[in-house]
């Protein structure tokens, strides 16, 4: 006798609070599956291009990628993340923890250049465009899904990323973006997963974990939800409080400092006007028409605007540097999450016209912003001036220790030991190069009140000659003996 076995599939309820984001009607409405794979690749080569180009140009910084790349520099050869332009014993993990850029090490050991550096910022970054892509691709088609990656991949917080040097916030911008894809999908473990990373990009992104886990504890896995949210707070309690401390030559996190309310400086209206931080908010909610404030994961943001607006150094709080990197995925994923959740409400006219206004405030913002180097004739183009700074760093000779102007600094960090040039004359070793450049608009001044012209002049006095010099650019070698 022949059975026949029927296998009893017990589903389990859909808690209420839960939505499930409708998929793409038609294959024809998602569209091709490589498209998310298409535009990373695209941005990738855009990113790439604009980072080494003003590598090449002289552009980059001793502050920041000298920085990085001697700490990268000594993890690929299993030393402490030492940055001697920090100081001569300088840890990086005591000024902040973000030992995930260890990962790096290998491929700088191969290719130990700044550019590898450069190169791999530029694949993380346009990497976070395949999981905002292909979520608005899957749920609401091809047209939605189009948008949504050229937003993320031209939106000008990575703008900044891309042109600021080397930051490890890089890592960061991806493992947001698949964590708001997996959140917003109802995939708990896998938003858990994907954040629980950012504990070694940043000390403040605990908080953004423990923000994941307060999402998932009231929309999925309650237990999960808390779990994550606990461990996102003790990290970066332990990390700013314990780690950053014992690495810090000076003991404490000299960051905390820049939150104390002793120290906010006293100038009435200074939170009010000018209104940056205002400006800053509306720029990262603009490009997503502002449908990102409809959606609680737009709440993942608060950790991180929160600690920027409160400190008392105005960098934090406008449009400049990397800080806005991390929440470009956060505002696109919350947009996303918005029409997969309600595709009656927003469709037709309605929907285009969203699409088009967002996509019209990041076409605006582009020229304003550095990926549009990539088409300015003055990018590839080599300046009579940087010409000169690479041919007086390239006299500096392998293996020699050199103090040298900010921009010079992040030329030479790949085979030399660079410390800051200002004051050259005070570190515990003194150097046999200096190479100062006086049209360096980012040169630090603070700790050269006389200028560069005494900076030479005192070197000279000390017993340092001068080697070559050109458009205003010296090189100076000290003396034997």
């Amino acid at each position: 006798m022949t059975g026949h076995v029927v296998e009893q599939q017990i589903v389990e309820p859909i808690p209420a609070t839960r939505a499930v984001p409708p998929q793409a009607s038609s294959p024809d409405r998602v569209g091709p599956r490589w498209l998310p794979y298409g535009l990373a690749s695209l941005f990738f080569v855009i990113y790439a291009i604009v980072s080494i180009r003003r590598h090449q140009r002289v552009m980059s910084g001793g502050y920041d990628l000298g920085i990085f790349e001697q700490a990268v520099r000594s993890y690929a050869h299993f030393h402490a993340p030492v940055a001697a332009l920090k100081g001569p014993t300088y840890s990086v993990l005591g000024d902040h923890f973000s030992p995930i850029i260890a990962v790096i090490a290998p491929f700088y050991r191969l290719f130990p250049t700044p550019i590898t550096l450069l190169v791999a910022q530029a694949l993380l970054l346009a990497l976070a465009v395949v999981p905002i892509t292909r979520w608005a691709q899957q749920t609401r088609g091809l047209w939605v899904g189009l948008a949504a990656g050229l937003g993320m991949g031209c939106a000008w917080g990575i703008a900044r990323v891309v042109a600021f040097d080397f930051h490890e916030i890089c890592f960061g911008v991806p493992l947001v973006a698949f964590a708001m894809e997996a959140a917003g999908r109802g995939r708990w473990r896998q938003a858990a997963l994907w954040s629980l990373p950012l504990l070694l990009v940043k000390e403040d992104l605990g908080l953004t974990v423990a923000m994941f886990g307060c999402y998932i504890a009231w929309r999925g896995p309650r237990k999960l939800g808390i779990t994550l949210a606990v461990v996102g707070v003790v990290a970066t309690a332990v990390e700013m409080f314990v780690l950053i401390p014992m690495a810090s030559p000076i003991g404490v996190n000299d960051y905390l400092q820049q939150l104390e309310p002793s120290a906010a400086p006293h100038i009435p209206g200074s939170h009010v006007w000018p209104p940056t931080r205002l400006d800053t908010v509306l720029m990262l909610l603009a490009p997503t028409a502002f449908l990102a404030l409809r959606s609680p994961l737009a709440a993942i943001a608060l950790p991180t605007l929160g600690w920027r607006f409160v400190s008392h150094n105005p960098a934090y709080w406008g449009m400049s540097f990397h800080y806005n990197g991390i929440l470009v995925p956060i505002a696109f994923g919350a947009m996303i999450d918005v029409l997969a959740r309600r595709p009656a409400h927003y469709s037709g006219l309605r929907l285009r016209l969203l699409l088009a206004a967002g996509l019209a405030v990041t076409v605006a913002t582009i020229p304003a912003f550095p990926l549009s180097e990539v088409v300015r004739p003055d990018t590839w183009r080599t300046t009579p001036h940087e010409r000169a700074a690479l041919r007086l760093v390239a006299e500096v000779p392998d293996g020699a220790t050199v103090a040298a102007t900010n921009q010079l600094a992040a030329q030479l960090t790949s085979r030399t030991t660079v410390s800051m040039a200002c004051p050259y004359h005070k570190p515990l070793q003194p150097v046999q190069w200096l190479v100062v450049d006086p049209q360096d608009p980012t040169a630090d001044t603070s700790n050269c009140p006389a200028g560069w012209k005494r900076v030479v002049s005192d070197a000279e006095q000390a017993g340092y000659a001068v080697a070559d010099a050109q458009d205003g650019i010296t090189l100076l070698k000290r003396s034997a003996g």
